[in-house]
């Protein structure tokens, strides 16, 4: 195992740390400040160090449990979006007053999906960040959970984390919950191996990751591996550790299980329209198209689709799916769906002039592993 991805956590300039609701709140009591000034204390330590800082924390409804009476976590919306609006104030009063005690300042950004999905968002909040992180203040994320529907779902936190770390252009990701580590296996059933490193998408198979046993989180360790992959496939290394060693992963690094990136880093907008922009509809490809746009990253063209999904329109972003229905790309489509049915299959040369053109731009197109 080589140490290069862990040496690079340790050595980052700018850092994303996410902390999942079971390693900051408790079921009877909710929000448990101690297990936040922990926290706090090991973050403040790295900020010394010239490491800029974002931080991305669940625990708001968690928070709001206790003060409204509510012994275990709500399962319908309403109620979840209840408890939110209360702990969200309980949740940002306690970062404020922790990361006081180091006279840094925190200033509070609420993300629903939209705003890293939709392009024009996503550079609002890039902007935002970077003026809070130039100003020396530490940004505590959150989802908008008391607005949200269809965000207060599984592992959300922990995609809005890879995102984040992206949109900010972070050296790095730490993934912070009640689990120490991935495992070969379910750790607690015992003769389990803990994977130290991630190298490549091989070290995944076999693997089945359980969830949280907390019941107060949303995530598990599917939605931390997922999160993984996606920053690392990017170019960001990521460290999956527990929220107890946070003084260690965000110091040398030597817990947990470290992902290592793969390729060079993505473009903002690739990454944008790889992992972050809404898909409206599909292309199907037929293998020869498959090997000109990911291997040898050529533009798509109407000879190569033998079926249009979905209701888009030139200028959306659609997903390009193999003869396996696997998606093996993603792009900005220059038809729209009404178009393209009867270009299907045909060679350029013996389309309409107005319609000789790329289906699918190079420029505009990032090859993805199998979804």
């Amino acid at each position: 195992m080589s140490d290069q991805p862990r040496a690079a956590i340790a050595a980052a300039s700018r850092l994303v740390v996410k902390v999942g609701s079971s390693a900051l709140t408790t079921a009877g009591d909710g929000l448990d400040v101690g297990r936040l000034d922990a926290l706090v204390d090991a973050i403040a330590e790295r900020v010394a160090r010239d490491t800029q800082i974002v931080l991305v924390s669940s625990g708001a409804i968690g928070a709001g449990l206790a003060p409204l009476s509510l012994g275990k976590r709500p399962r319908d919306l309403a109620t979840q979006q209840a408890a939110a609006s209360v702990g969200q104030l309980a949740l940002a009063h306690a970062y404020a007053e922790s990361f006081g005690r180091y006279s840094l300042t925190v200033g509070q950004v609420l993300l629903t999906s939209d705003d890293v999905v939709r392009r024009a968002h996503y550079r609002n909040a890039e902007r935002t960040f970077s003026r809070l992180l130039a100003l020396g203040a530490v940004p505590v994320v959150n989802e908008n959970d008391t607005v949200a529907t269809e965000e207060i779902r599984f592992g959300d936190n922990d995609r809005l984390a890879s995102l984040v770390a992206h949109l900010i252009r972070a050296d790095a990701l730490v993934l912070l919950s009640d689990v120490d580590a991935l495992y070969d296996g379910d750790p607690r059933a015992g003769g389990t191996r803990r994977i130290a490193e991630v190298a490549d998408e091989s070290d995944l198979d076999g693997l089945s990751v359980g969830m949280s046993s907390s019941g107060l989180g949303t995530g598990g360790m599917m939605s931390k591996v997922a999160a993984a992959r996606t920053a690392a496939s990017s170019g960001v290394p990521v460290l999956i550790a527990a929220a107890a060693d946070a003084r260690e992963a965000l110091g040398a690094a030597q817990v947990g299980t470290v992902f290592r990136p793969a390729g060079s880093r993505l473009s903002a907008r690739r990454f944008w329209l790889g992992y972050a922009a809404g898909s409206n509809g599909r292309l199907h490809l037929d293998d020869g198209a498959v090997a000109a746009v990911v291997r040898r990253r050529r533009s798509l063209l109407a000879a190569g689709v033998t079926g249009v999904d979905g209701d888009f329109q030139a200028g959306d972003v659609v997903d390009l799916v193999n003869p396996a229905q696997q998606v093996v790309a993603r792009g900005v489509v220059a038809f729209d769906v009404t178009e393209l049915p009867e270009l299907i299959g045909r060679s350029t040369h013996d389309l309409p002039p107005e319609q000789r053109r790329e289906v699918v731009h190079a420029d505009d197109l990032v090859p993805l592993r199998h979804r």
